[in-house]
C-alpha cells in the first residue's frame, strides 16, 4: 500500500526539465536518424505514465540517449557508475543529465535512496541491469539491486533491447517490450530471494524479446 501511495503521489508531479537534456533531445533525431541510424519497434509502449523504471542491455556509450529517445513525455534519470565521473566537468555534465552516481562495487545506500526518491517524485528511472557494457549474451550477468528497487517501488518495469553496438552509419535495432509484471513476486515480500526471482524473469523476458526482434528483422 505504501508503494502504491508513493506511485500515485509521484504521478501528479511536474516532470523535471533541464536545458542540457532538452538540447540532447533536439539532437537525437539527427544522431539516430543519420549518423547512428536506429530503427525503433513499438515506441508506443514507452508512453507509460511515470513513475516507471526503464531497463536496457548495455553495448555502447550512446545507449542512454538511444533508449531514452522514445520516452517523449519525461526526461529519464539514469543510474551510472562512478567510474564515469573523472573530472568536475564530467560530474557537472552527467548530473545535468539527471544521472545518479553509484558505486557498483559496494552497497551504495545513498544511490539506492536517490533512486527511490526519483520514483517518488514521479520520474522515469533508467537502469542498465548488467552494470556495465556487455557484448556477450544479454542480461546473463545482472546486478541484484535492480530487482530490489523495482520491488520496493512497485512501479512498472519497461524493458528495452538494443540488438548491436551503436556505430557510425551502422543500422541498430531497438525493441521496446511490454512492461514486466512484478505484482505476484512482490506479494511474497521484498528480499534477496524475490529480487533474484524478478531478475530471472527479466532474463527470460529478454530472451523472448531477442527472438521477437530477430523475427521482425527478418521480415524487414
Amino acid at each position: 500500500m505504501r508503494e502504491q501511495n508513493q506511485q500515485a503521489e509521484g504521478a501528479g508531479k511536474k516532470p523535471v526539465r533541464t536545458p542540457l537534456y532538452t538540447a540532447a533531445r533536439v539532437l537525437a533525431p539527427f544522431l539516430f536518424g543519420v549518423l547512428f541510424p536506429v530503427r525503433y519497434y513499438h515506441t508506443e509502449r514507452a508512453g507509460l505514465d511515470a513513475p516507471f523504471i526503464l531497463i536496457s542491455n548495455h553495448l555502447s556509450g550512446l545507449d542512454p540517449i538511444a533508449v531514452a529517445k522514445p520516452v517523449k513525455r519525461y526526461e529519464v534519470t539514469f543510474l551510472g557508475k562512478k567510474e564515469l565521473v573523472k573530472t568536475r566537468f564530467t560530474r557537472w555534465l552527467l548530473t545535468s543529465m539527471h544521472m545518479i552516481i553509484v558505486d557498483r562495487h559496494n552497497s551504495d545506500m545513498e544511490a539506492m535512496r536517490a533512486c527511490m526518491k526519483a520514483l517518488r517524485n514521479g520520474e522515469v528511472l533508467g537502469i542498465f541491469p548488467e552494470g556495465t557494457r556487455h557484448h556477450e549474451g544479454v542480461m546473463e550477468h545482472t546486478e541484484p539491486g535492480v530487482g530490489l528497487i523495482a520491488l520496493r517501488s512497485g512501479v512498472p518495469v519497461l524493458p528495452v533491447l538494443v540488438d548491436s553496438k551503436i556505430r557510425l552509419f551502422h543500422r541498430t535495432r531497438v525493441w521496446i517490450g511490454e512492461p514486466i509484471p512484478t505484482e505476484d513476486i512482490r506479494a511474497d515480500g521484498v528480499n534477496k530471494e524475490t529480487a533474484e526471482r524478478l531478475m530471472q524473469r527479466i532474463r527470460e523476458t529478454y530472451q523472448r524479446m531477442g527472438e521477437e526482434l530477430k523475427q521482425a528483422a527478418e521480415k524487414g
